[in-house]
């Protein structure tokens, strides 16, 4: 199978092997293998391969990644104002991620 959509931390994604994803805070170390079990379909390459649907999941198929780096991404501000009122609040926050390679997709 050339490539597949899991879903991890709520979020769905589309994944092949040798990509590198930023993804919701894993727990591991960096280098260390995870298995995303959670495969949604699998599409084939377009040639001779069909894609499997899973309803909701397909069974028996994984993908393996191996966690590359852990990191925090850009600052994003928020700013509420009323106007007229005197109101204004300023906020930051940096939310936290996993960067994974997917390494292989199996059926």
């Amino acid at each position: 199978m050339s490539s597949a959509i899991i879903r991890t931390g709520g979020q769905q994604y589309r994944v092949a092997a040798g990509d590198v994803l930023r993804l919701a805070n894993i727990a591991g170390d960096a280098g260390q293998d995870v298995v995303f079990d959670e495969v949604l379909a699998l599409l084939g390459d377009g040639s001779s391969e069909a894609a499997k649907l899973g309803q909701p999941l397909v069974q028996g198929a994984k993908v393996t990644a191996q966690i590359v780096r852990h990191g925090r991404g850009e600052k994003l501000v928020i700013f509420k104002f009323r106007r007229r009122k005197r109101f204004k609040r300023k906020n930051g926050h940096r939310q936290n991620f996993t960067e994974v390679k997917i390494t292989g997709i199996s059926a």
